[in-house]
């Protein structure tokens, strides 16, 4: 789960671009967003591994993954309005937000 995340912030500042063109347009500062959400992403991940900050590390993983799930959803239109062929991905990935919150959760406990 650290290595997942640490790459995923990673990823941020990498390819910001791909991100930005995934956030609903009525959303404000989207460099920033994204900016913020890759650091929260290594941070909370750095976070998960001393066991004494584990379980705050996860509780703010699964609030964070609730908090770009609208992204994640303004793909799924925005592939589905363009007949993107990565539809099916985008779709799939609506799901594996529920998977990813319930992995963090398993981590919750002290």
């Amino acid at each position: 789960m650290v290595a997942l995340y640490i790459v995923a912030g990673i990823n941020h500042f990498v390819h910001p671009v791909t991100y930005i063109k995934i956030m609903p347009s009525r959303l404000p500062y989207s460099n920033l967003i994204v900016a913020v959400s890759g650091a929260c992403e290594i941070f909370f991940a750095i976070l998960l591994l001393p066991i004494i900050s584990r379980p705050f590390a996860a509780w703010a993983i699964i609030l964070l993954l609730v908090a770009i799930f609208p992204a994640n959803l303004q793909m799924t239109i925005n592939y589905y309005q363009k007949s993107n062929p990565g539809l099916w991905l985008a779709i799939l990935r609506l799901p594996l937000q529920v998977a990813l919150i319930y992995w963090a959760h398993i981590y919750t406990k002290a």
